[in-house]
């Protein structure tokens, strides 16, 4: 299997686990939501959640009184974003097809997806949807490696494939119609049990895609090292995470 298969793969792996992806994935901090927002103005606004998944984001910019459009390719996590958000509008489609007219939402939001889009096709797409002055921004959930356990936990994780996990680069190039890039960290954190920790990290395409066999080694590893910490060994815990925002300005 090449590069590409693998990573085609893997964008294509979650809608298998949709139901465990809206019961184990973590949410994105309100702080976040409003940052993102904020040149914008009062509220409510118009906005597009794209690549929505099962409406993780969506779900927040509800909580904030905002208009919600969600746009997702996979039906499975389409469906599980109707069940859980049935306030949004939601549409089939990607960042490359966005089902929208020209100039119609306030700001598009993308929340742990924009490495998978082709931003050659999307940034485009994106532009034409977004009324001028509007606001594009991206999130992403990690890990906060800065808390010993946690450094350690994510070395214990990594499986066969983990090694294309590696967010450093920034896939959000630079486009003409886009300009202000301001970049923040907001420190979050997500309630779990060793054992939801566990199926949270087989939400994972990297966890997706592995043989059967090694996905087994992999939980057991997991679950010994939790099940080996005072911070984790018993009963729920917060998981510290910290949301990564790029944000920037339609021209």
């Amino acid at each position: 299997m090449t590069g590409d298969d693998l990573r085609a793969r893997r964008a294509n792996s979650f809608g298998a686990r949709a139901a465990a992806y809206a019961e184990h994935r973590p949410d994105y901090p309100a702080e976040a939501i409003r940052w993102i927002l904020e040149p914008l103005g009062e509220g409510p606004h118009q906005v597009l959640d794209l690549a929505a998944g099962t409406g993780k984001l969506t779900g927040g910019l509800l909580a904030e009184g905002h208009h919600v459009t969600a746009v997702e390719p996979d039906e499975a996590m389409l469906s599980e974003l109707v069940r859980h958000h049935g306030a949004a509008r939601a549409l089939p489609g990607t960042a490359e097809r966005i089902p929208l007219p020209d100039g119609t939402v306030d700001a598009v939001v993308v929340g742990q997806a924009f490495h998978w889009f082709d931003p050659v096709r999307a940034l485009p797409e994106i532009a034409r949807v977004l009324r001028p002055g509007g606001v594009l921004a991206a999130l992403w959930n990690d890990y906060d490696n800065s808390v010993p356990w946690v450094d350690e936990f994510v070395r214990v994780a990594q499986s066969s494939v983990s090694e294309q996990d590696d967010l450093a680069f920034d896939p959000l190039t630079e486009y003409e119609r886009f300009t202000d890039p301001v970049k923040r960290l907001f420190p979050h954190a997500h309630r779990r049990t060793a054992e939801s920790l566990v199926a949270m990290v087989n939400t994972h395409s990297h966890a997706l895609v592995i043989q059967e066999e090694e996905r087994a080694e992999l939980n057991a590893r997991l679950l010994a090292f939790l099940k080996s910490r005072p911070e984790t060994a018993v009963g729920e815990f917060d998981l510290p995470l910290t949301v990564f925002v790029k944000r920037l300005r339609r021209v």
